[in-house]
């Protein structure tokens, strides 16, 4: 029904009226507007947490001396592990957050006979430190109310304002053979 409404002719004038307006304006006019809405409008980007975090405890507890499999149990899998340096290994963590700078942290653990040499470590943060800096901001504002007042419940229509029944716990144990198969059968 609309499109019968809007002859082609109003619609020819239409944008041949919007052309001409934008011609008037300078090319710098333009320029700021699209900078203007280029910053204005901007797409939300996730942070990307890559890698190993270690944390100044998880150092601390690390001593010379300590066998592979130990190191391994404190701090985890390395990131890199390389065939021609078997008695090094990587541990490596980036943080890339919108807004701010990627932050970089590098921690090198070296062997010698399978036990614990010495350790070569940026800053590394404690685990309370790293922990506040995953919280993104509160949010701003009273928080809504999520329950209904009774009044409000007494207003709905019949068919939304009962609950729907509850099914009763069974006594009875369930058996695992009526769960279909996971896998088709061959």
């Amino acid at each position: 029904m609309l499109a019968a409404a809007v002859s082609p002719c109003r619609v020819f004038v239409l944008t041949a009226l919007c052309v001409a307006m934008a011609g008037c304006s300078t090319f710098k006019d333009v320029a700021a507007q699209k900078e203007k809405l280029a910053t204005a409008v901007s797409p939300y980007k996730i942070d990307i947490i890559q890698g190993n975090v270690v944390t100044r405890e998880q150092l601390d507890y690390l001593r010379p001396g300590m066998p592979r499999a130990q190191v391994r149990e404190v701090l985890g899998s390395a990131l890199l592990t390389s065939v021609f340096h078997a008695d090094r290994w990587d541990y490596v963590f980036t943080l890339q957050r919108q807004g701010a700078q990627p932050q970089s942290r590098k921690v090198t653990v070296f062997f010698k006979n399978d036990v614990l040499e010495r350790i070569e470590a940026d800053d590394v943060p404690s685990e309370k430190e790293f922990v506040s800096t995953l919280r993104s901001t509160p949010p701003q504002g009273p928080l809504p109310v999520l329950e209904m007042s009774r009044d409000a419940i007494k207003a709905l229509p019949a068919s939304v304002a009962k609950p729907a029944p509850t099914p009763a716990a069974s006594s009875q144990p369930v058996d695992p053979s009526a769960y279909p198969p996971l896998e088709p059968a061959q």
